[in-house]
Parts: structure tokens; sequence; C-alpha cells
């Protein structure tokens, strides 16, 4: 089973980490220019801020993702 979980109930030191550790995986591509961590970590949060992105966290595997909400309504 898959859950979303509100960003808002995570604590601040759980939610950076999440995010950065979403923003440093493997196959992670800004384009042809690196942007600073720090800047895409705030991306991130801007985009979990206006619901347009949201955490998932797999009951299965224990894993938490950051998915595109409109991924998740097709």
């Amino acid at each position: 089973m898959v859950v979303i979980i509100p960003h808002g109930e995570l604590s601040p030191e759980t939610l950076d980490n999440l995010i950065s550790e979403f923003v440093t995986r493997d196959g992670t591509d800004y384009g042809e220019q690196e942007t600073p961590l720090a800047s895409r970590i705030g991306q991130v949060r801007q985009l979990l801020q206006r619901g347009q992105v949201v955490i998932l966290f797999s009951e299965s595997t224990g894993l938490c993702n950051i998915v595109a909400k409109d991924q998740l309504e097709k």
C-alpha cells in the first residue's frame, strides 16, 4: 500500500533530509548548467508547499518518494 505523507507532518529535519536525498539521487538531471543543492532543495520545498508534488510512502518497501501530483491523477 502507498500513502501520501503530508509534508507539514514531518519534522523540519526529516523533511530536509528527504528533500536532500531526493534531489541528489543518481539520474536526477537539472539541465546543462548545474543548479546549487540549496536551490534544488528550495525548489522542491516550494513545489510541496504549492501542492504540486507530494510525498509518497510505500509500506511494502519502506521507501519514500516525491512525485508530481498530476502523475497520481492519471
